[in-house]
């Protein structure tokens, strides 16, 4: 990530890092694996978090809040969480197609 002009540092210790993305030293936090990364988020977005997967050839955003089996049908989920993966996910893509438009033909921008 840093030949490709990227500003990251880590690994990073799971058990302060959080505190310190949260407080804005950080821009992103990635995750080596599920539990680490959503557990700190819930708690402080449950109702409006987003996943975000990396590392795929297609855009991935999920509520963070997961699939709520104890309320369906109840009419009682909070739909905040669902509109940010999809507004995230469009600004995902709005600005990958801007990239690629701005791609020359040997791929180099």
């Amino acid at each position: 990530m840093r030949a490709r002009g990227c500003d990251v540092t880590g690994p990073l210790a799971a058990d302060t890092l959080f505190h310190y993305a949260y407080r804005g030293d950080y821009d992103a936090v990635v995750a080596m694996y599920h539990d680490q990364g959503l557990a700190p988020l819930k708690m402080i977005g449950f109702e409006t978090g987003v996943n975000w997967t990396l590392g795929l050839p297609f855009i991935r955003t999920s509520p963070d809040h997961g699939t709520a089996y104890d309320i369906a049908g109840r009419n009682a989920a909070n739909p905040r969480s669902m509109a940010a993966a999809i507004r995230l996910a469009r600004e995902l893509a709005c600005r990958r197609r801007a990239h690629s438009e701005t791609e020359l033909p040997n791929g180099s921008a």
